[in-house]
């Protein structure tokens, strides 16, 4: 069982298989077997700035 990224090879393909016993925090995403760390959600702030913009300008 992985638990940590880090025990990772980002260099080699893996199954979806694989992906099911990996048990750690960060965010991935599995495509045509290569793993790819993803980005933070954004955050409440973030959003709420982000609508205000689109408000003053559209």
């Amino acid at each position: 069982m992985i638990t940590d990224i880090n025990q990772l090879d980002l260099n080699k393909k893996y199954t979806y298989a694989d992906y099911l016993t990996w048990q750690f925090d960060e965010m991935v995403e599995l495509i045509r077997g290569k793993v790819f760390k993803m980005s933070p959600a954004p955050n409440r702030y973030h959003q709420e700035i982000s609508g205000a913009l689109y408000l003053s300008i559209g």
